[in-house]
């Protein structure tokens, strides 16, 4: 196959990379913009080189006129996230649009899997329908999810591999393996880390709630001219330096049974 050819072939491929980029990168600038935490960090995407194309199709022993129905990761999506549970809702995000805008063929779960190397990733194997100048064309495209931590140990095992021309000493293969359980490690850290913060943050928009409507209450009864007004704030004191928000939400509803009853004597 000539170069020019080879240029023609991989153009829709180009595309597909690039139209689900910007599909990708949309759902995550949607997420932001409703000030919602996004499963998506960032996104990237390429085409396989020629040599690169040429190179797997030998190893493999594909003939060239097979190369676009048997070599699946020509086109290639990378889907970053924060944490492993990121992973999963990202996943059904692409499931919910198969049979619309795509199609899968096949999903495959080297989180759960573990390649021998160490290798944490989520593969989704689709057909892509791009328009070209000769009609619809679908295109295989490879959609890889993973943490950022998968992403630095996954960059840098190919980048060793590239170089000891895929003749790697056993000694830092041994030593890869132990790093990326050290990468999974961290992800798995940094996700409880995160779950106690966001218990943390929970509990303090609770507690700011309960005093705001303490507050309230207590200001209503000031107005209504109740004598035991500075009590309440003496006991809300007391209650705020001991910090037990059940204790807080009991005054909270003693304040609101007694701003019932000053209503009720008003209405007779």
């Amino acid at each position: 196959m000539e170069l020019n050819e080879w240029k023609k072939m991989l153009i829709p491929y180009e595309q597909a990379v690039e139209e689900l980029k910007i599909k990708f990168k949309s759902i995550r600038n949607e997420y932001r913009k409703l000030d919602e935490y996004s499963p998506i960090e960032f996104v990237t995407g390429r085409v396989k080189k020629i040599s690169s194309i040429l190179e797997k199709a030998k190893k493999k022993q594909i003939p060239i006129n097979e190369i676009e129905e048997k070599i699946e990761d020509i086109a290639g999506i990378r889907i970053m996230c924060q944490f492993v549970k990121d992973i999963n809702k990202v996943v059904e995000l692409i499931r919910n649009r198969d049979g619309k805008d795509l199609k899968i063929v096949e999903e495959r779960d080297y989180i759960k899997n573990i390649k021998p190397s160490g290798y944490r990733s989520y593969h989704i194997i689709v057909l892509y329908p791009v328009q070209t100048a000769l009609g619809e064309k679908e295109v295989l495209t490879e959609i890889q999810i993973r943490t950022l931590a998968m992403n630095f140990w996954a960059t840098i095992e190919h980048s060793l591999r590239y170089k000891y021309n895929k003749d790697m000493p056993e000694y830092i293969q041994q030593r890869l393996i132990k790093a990326a359980e050290a990468a999974f490690i961290l992800d798995q850290e940094m996700a409880e880390i995160r779950e106690e913060v966001l218990k943390a943050e929970e509990q303090f928009q609770a507690k700011s709630n309960i005093v705001s409507d303490i507050f309230s209450n207590i200001h209503n009864l000031y107005n209504g001219g109740i004598e035991e007004v500075g009590e309440l704030y003496q006991k809300f004191w007391e209650l705020w330096e001991e910090g037990d928000v059940k204790k807080l939400e009991e005054f909270n509803r003693k304040i609101d049974t007694l701003a019932e009853i000053y209503g009720a004597q008003k209405l007779m």
